[in-house]
């Protein structure tokens, strides 16, 4: 185990299709030593219960931290809490990962705070609070335009596409929009969302973004229309730590998806 651990055994729980990848992705980042339990859905899709061993509501990313002298190991869900406590506490060895959050002679003061910072605190929220629902969202949309039986679903097709048309659409293009936006105005030219490097809130942002370019932005026109979001899904997935993480599940599972 490296010094880079400070002595703490960290376990992954990781599902296939979900947002665990990106706590791999992280942790390859950090350059921590891990243990990985893969686990694959079940055939509705959900995950399996084994995971409700570990957490109550039984989905993934789950961590698990066993530290020197704890009693009983730090179990942490939820993508975003599992990310500001792995930087938190491990952050030293890649700390641009946290923009410098005070201009110079502003520390701690109302307003002194970079750009740079701002983004990347709201990206931590962005990323799940309103980009999230919409694609999960246009996924069961999906399921029930597709699942039912063939004699139902000329039903189940009417109101999946009211639901695309008058909803999903408008708000999906709307956040692709903003991203497309905030990637042309990133501090020093980006190319990152929060300016010249990357951040934890790129890695939050690599799922959705990523999953997105194999549906949305596979399509030329959507290309053209989004093309800094588009040659952006392509760096995350040219990142280094993100290969590796990906070599990762390979080596275990024989491939890796990172489609929803």
């Amino acid at each position: 185990m490296t010094d880079n651990n400070q002595g703490c055994k960290i376990t992954l729980y990781w599902l296939e299709q979900s947002r665990s990848h990106r706590i791999l992705w992280l942790l390859e980042e950090l350059q921590l030593q891990y243990e990985l339990k893969t686990f694959k859905r079940r055939a509705d899709k959900l995950a399996p219960k084994e995971l409700k061993e570990v957490h109550p509501l039984g989905k993934s990313p789950i961590v698990t931290i066993e530290a020197p002298g704890a009693s009983e190991p730090l179990v942490l869900a939820e993508s975003g809490a599992i990310v500001e406590y792995l930087v938190d506490h491990f952050g030293k060895t890649k700390p641009t990962l946290v923009p410098e959050r005070y201009v110079a002679g502003r520390e701690g003061q109302v307003g002194g705070e970079t750009e740079e910072w701002m983004r990347y605190r709201y990206f931590m929220h962005y990323v799940e609070g309103s980009l999230m629902p919409f694609l999960v969202m246009t996924l069961v949309n999906d399921t029930i335009r597709n699942s039912p039986p063939f004699f139902v679903r000329p039903i189940t097709s009417i109101v999946a596409s009211q639901v695309e048309s008058n909803f999903l659409t408008r708000n999906v293009e709307g956040n692709l929009e903003f991203l497309e936006e905030r990637l042309k105005t990133a501090p020093d030219g980006g190319p990152f969302i929060c300016g010249k490097n990357l951040t934890a809130a790129d890695i939050l942002l690599s799922f959705p973004v990523i999953a997105a370019g194999g549906r949305v932005l596979k399509d030329k026109k959507q290309r053209d229309k989004y093309p800094l979001l588009a040659a952006y899904a392509q760096r995350l997935e040219g990142e280094d730590g993100y290969k590796a993480a990906v070599k990762k599940i390979e080596q275990i599972e024989g491939k890796f998806s990172a489609s929803m």
